[in-house]
């Protein structure tokens, strides 16, 4: 079989996948910014992976799929964990518990947000994980010239969870707040209101494999997700099973219950 990855790098996760699918006998190519022309040229393969949710890899997808050419995981629901307005309410819609969020251009959230409302967390719209996050105590801390949109989310004081889930095995970890998927974590013992909140979501969307972050509040110990993702780089999988393996024999399972 032939297999296209949509990747951002040829190392890291998708450079484990290249070798354990090649090692079983199928052909793979990375495609990067480096080498990604989205044309015909495409077609070529059987199936496609979309590792990354930068909007070229993205824009391949969306090429791929009008072809008729499958791509795992959906081109659409990836973007929705791309987009965080789309994303705060896909998860809204699951019926689990986020925090609450103001919209809004910089010069109308100046003039209307309270200070008690603070502090906030100012996070890019498109984006995932850390990067470009920031806490914001006061008014004076974003840009007030600005008339981009900004998104701001009610920072969550309590303990901060990096959540896995690969089919139906788990794999939570303790992590300092606003942390990346990338920094240390301490695995803890099973939690079953977060395993619930990873069936959750995992059901609702169809999910083969992903993570959520999660913010267990210290005043009420409800739970709050504040982060989804399609597709982790297992980063802080702690468990003895190889996420390496486990996700790629998912996806050709999926792929070949889709082709039928």
């Amino acid at each position: 079989m032939k297999i296209g990855i949509l990747s951002k790098r040829i190392g890291n996760f998708a450079g484990k996948m290249k070798s354990y699918f090649e090692s079983n006998e199928h052909q793979v190519s990375i495609f990067t910014a480096t080498n990604l022309c989205i044309n015909d040229s495409l077609k070529e393969n059987d199936f496609y992976i979309l590792k990354s949710k930068h909007m070229l890899y993205l824009y391949a997808g969306y090429f791929l799929e009008a072809n008729k050419i499958l791509v795992i995981p959906d081109t659409s629901l990836s973007y929705t964990h791309k987009d965080r307005i789309e994303s705060y309410f896909a998860i809204k819609k699951t019926g689990l518990l986020v925090p609450s969020v103001y919209m809004g251009t910089a010069n109308t959230l100046r003039s209307q947000l309270q200070n008690s409302v603070f502090p906030l967390i100012s996070k890019p719209i498109l984006g995932s994980g850390s990067k470009g996050i920031r806490v914001c105590n006061t008014i004076q801390d974003f840009n007030i010239n600005k008339e981009d949109p900004l998104y701001l989310e009610k920072y969550i004081e309590g303990i901060h969870y990096l959540a896995y889930f690969i089919e139906n095995e788990c794999c939570i970890c303790e992590k300092k707040p606003l942390s990346n998927e990338h920094s240390e974590t301490i695995l803890i013992e099973s939690d079953k209101e977060i395993e619930e909140s990873l069936r959750k979501w995992k059901q609702k969307y169809n999910l083969l494999f992903g993570h959520l972050d999660i913010v267990r509040e210290n005043k009420t110990n409800r739970l709050y997700v504040v982060d989804a993702g399609t597709f982790p780089e297992f980063s802080n999988w702690k468990l003895d099973i190889n996420p390496v393996s486990k996700v790629c024999d998912l996806i050709l399972k999926k792929y070949k219950e889709m082709k039928k």
